[in-house]
């Protein structure tokens, strides 16, 4: 575990390794790492001294980086392992901006590339307790990051996001989502993806909580069980895998324990609805006691047994999927965005969950139902196109005018 003093030292290391290769406030650097420590430490050292952080995929394709090293001026690439930078022998020659290649991991041997360095050597010694942390002086609305989108067609796009559209947006999730110091994150989503950045990051360190990275999607149920979180923020898929998981073991086991669990889902979701004014109280509501002890607190603790809400987004969680976790009692909140709102513009407030609905719009958040024939402004609920704008709407796309008019209009309505 790291604590807060422990991770400003390490700030401050990288800091000063950052100055010594010539870095200053407007240069920008990529981070290709798994969720880890490394990241946020990275990431907080480059917006202490004024760069501007790209965040990569770490499955991407080399070429596809190299493009996104060269469109946005990184002179920095951060890997987390050696293996990682020898898949990029067929783009090497696309990579002369950069002046520093960093892994964490141990390098083999020697260095292929002079620019290639552990970060343990490229790191000042670890013997200045007294080294402090740089802050450069910056506007809400300088550049703080360049998140690409991964269009269906051409070239992924750089999003330009201020310092004041990250931290708006996490501020105005604090405002709708109850997040206390005593919280446990488990940070499973890249953070290359702005959705787990901007909530399961930024946000976070607002709160105060504690955040712990999960390992892979393969050993996600023993880091449930272990890291026992209060909180966990994913997309739909990881949901759908839970209960895949669940659904597959009731069909291996006896009917009457399938009978059971189906029984305490059906039961669970009446009782929601019900509680939600949507429908009316059943005399089935009386077995929910034994039913909560049979079935869903023991469904509920193989997911750590203290989660006591779960935050959806990136895609729409399937109904049935929905339905499952808001029966066995666990309120899954939906949300509503894209990396262009630095991501979240609606929100589901807890104990008001309801399939296919996002919920409601953020705080400091405009938001309008356009007609996309007509231009005119239609009345909520009619369907249309959503436009958007408050602190949270992007600068633009780096380098590409036409498509930041395209998508932002001069009264600042993402559309």
């Amino acid at each position: 575990m790291l604590f807060r003093s422990q991770i400003y030292h390490q700030v401050a290391r990288w800091q000063a390794a950052l100055e010594a290769d010539g870095l200053k406030a407007g240069d920008r650097v990529a981070v290709m790492l798994r969720n880890s420590p490394e990241w946020v430490i990275f990431d907080q050292a480059a917006m202490g001294l004024g760069l501007v952080v790209v965040p990569l995929y770490t499955q991407d394709r080399p070429d596809n980086v190299a493009y996104i090293l060269n469109d946005s001026g990184c002179k920095v690439l951060l890997f987390g392992t050696h293996a990682q930078w020898a898949t990029f022998n067929d783009v090497r020659d696309q990579l002369g901006g950069l002046v520093r290649i960093l892994t964490v991991e141990k390098l083999p041997g020697a260095p292929d590339d002079p620019r290639l360095k552990c970060v343990d050597d490229w790191l000042p010694s670890d013997n200045s307790a007294d080294r402090k942390a740089k802050h450069v002086e910056r506007k809400g609305d300088d550049l703080a990051s360049i998140v690409y989108t991964s269009g269906t067609t051409g070239k992924p796009k750089g999003v330009m996001l201020s310092h004041n559209n990250m931290l708006t947006n996490a501020y105005a999730g604090l405002q709708v989502l109850t997040v206390q110091s005593s919280d446990v994150f488990l940070s499973f989503l890249p953070l290359s993806h702005t959705f787990e950045r901007t909530c399961g990051y930024y946000l976070t360190m607002m709160a105060g909580s504690q955040v712990v990275y999960a390992r892979s999607v393969q050993q996600l149920g023993e880091d449930l069980q272990t890291m026992r979180p209060t909180l966990l923020i994913s997309v739909p898929r990881i949901y759908e895998r839970i209960w895949s998981g669940i659904r597959a073991k009731l069909d291996e086991g006896s009917p009457l324990k399938k009978k059971l669990f189906l029984l305490t889902v059906d039961v669970g979701y009446a009782m929601f609805e019900h509680q939600q004014g949507r429908g009316p109280w059943k005399a089935s509501f009386l077995l929910w006691p034994i039913l909560h002890k049979l079935v869903a607190s023991k469904v509920l603790e193989r997911l750590g047994g203290r989660m006591r809400a779960a935050l959806s987004g990136g895609a729409a969680l399937p109904g049935d999927v929905s339905r499952v976790f808001i029966g066995l009692g666990l309120p899954v909140l939906q949300g509503y965005g894209m990396t262009e709102a630095s991501p979240a513009t609606h929100y589901t407030v807890a104990g008001a969950e309801r399939s296919g609905a996002v919920g409601l719009l953020m705080p400091s958040i405009e938001m309008r139902i356009i007609d996309p024939e007509s231009g005119k402004d239609l009345p909520t609920g009619e369907a249309g196109e959503v436009w958007v704008r408050g602190p949270n709407v992007m600068k633009g796309y780096l380098n590409n005018p036409e498509a930041t008019a395209r998508t932002v209009d001069a009264d600042g309505w993402l559309h």
